[in-house]
């Protein structure tokens, strides 16, 4: 069977699956919604499993990669959750300090593609931390409905704290160069953009379609930005042309690109929404950056 693509749904359903796994609305709205687009509701239950995730079928780089080391590890963030647990991943081969990567997920903790994400970045030689901020509940339930589920029930405050005391905790590592940038997606994106507000000392930040931060809180940003936005993203490009405005402002560094034309999550290769080429295009400019921002 060919492999889904956006261009297989109504925009109308997107936007609606958009909505839905940004918790704006529920399983059963979702379906209801779907249904009286002329689907009914056996095909409305059908479009929700053709746009979940597939995550063997898109993995890039096996767990058990000869190139790559996995391990699991654990940062103190005695102000907040208390510990912040997650998947570490370096090349095999390190030859000298490596620049580091923190990777942070949708939200839905950390699941099988955001560990894939990790490897790949491992396989450019640096050495990524995938933090999962589900640990505290017991992390990742290995389902997206349950994940999200549990994604509202955590307390946002410490959430983001624990972000923040991953990606200084990165910083003192013995493989590393003390170097760090911060690569994120949806949720993720918006945290990262927070993160380049709270860390005067980042290296680099990557938001892929990320909800943008306080206007106020831009002239706080040292780091340079390469942002990356889908051209058919109405709910997170709304927040763009005032946080572009902040930017220049505050003469921040930073590259900003609008991919035409495709879906919010086009990065993720999980599932429809992905495009190939802007993804790939997206992911090569993120390795590019971090490379030369990183590193030297």
């Amino acid at each position: 069977m060919a492999r889904k693509t956006a261009n297989d749904f109504d925009p109308k359903v997107l936007k609606l699956f958009d909505l839905y796994v940004h918790g704006d609305v529920d399983r059963r709205a979702f379906l209801d919604r779907v249904a009286r687009l002329g689907l009914g509701v056996g095909g409305a239950a059908a479009v929700i499993k053709a746009l979940n995730p597939r995550f063997a079928e898109a993995e890039q780089v096996k767990k058990d990669d000869s190139r790559i080391i996995g391990t699991r590890a654990e940062f103190p963030s005695p102000n907040d959750y208390g510990t912040v647990s997650g998947y570490l991943v370096k090349p095999a081969n390190l030859a000298g300090k490596a620049p580091l990567v923190l990777v942070v997920h949708e939200n839905r903790g950390l699941n099988p593609h955001i560990e894939d994400i990790a490897r790949r970045l491992a396989l450019a030689n640096f050495i990524a931390f995938a933090p999962d901020a589900l640990a505290p509940l017991g992390g990742y339930p290995g389902d997206e409905d349950k994940a999200r589920e549990l994604f509202q029930k955590l307390d946002q405050t410490k959430t983001r704290n624990d972000f923040l005391a991953a990606a200084i905790a990165l910083k003192s590592l013995p493989d590393g160069s003390g170097k760090v940038g911060v690569v994120g997606f949806c949720y993720g994106g918006g945290i990262t953009n927070l993160l380049a507000t709270k860390i005067a000392d980042l290296g680099a930040a990557v938001p892929f379609y990320g909800a943008q931060p306080a206007s106020e809180d831009v002239k706080n940003i040292k780091a340079p930005l390469l942002l990356h936005y889908a051209g058919n993203d109405e709910r997170i490009n709304a927040g763009w042309p005032a946080y572009e405005a902040a930017l220049n402002d505050a003469k921040v560094n930073y590259q900003a690109f609008v991919y035409p034309g495709v879906q919010h999550g086009f990065n993720n290769d999980t599932t429809p929404r992905y495009d190939e080429a802007a993804a790939k295009l997206a992911w090569g400019r993120t390795i590019d950056f971090f490379n030369a921002q990183l590193r030297g």
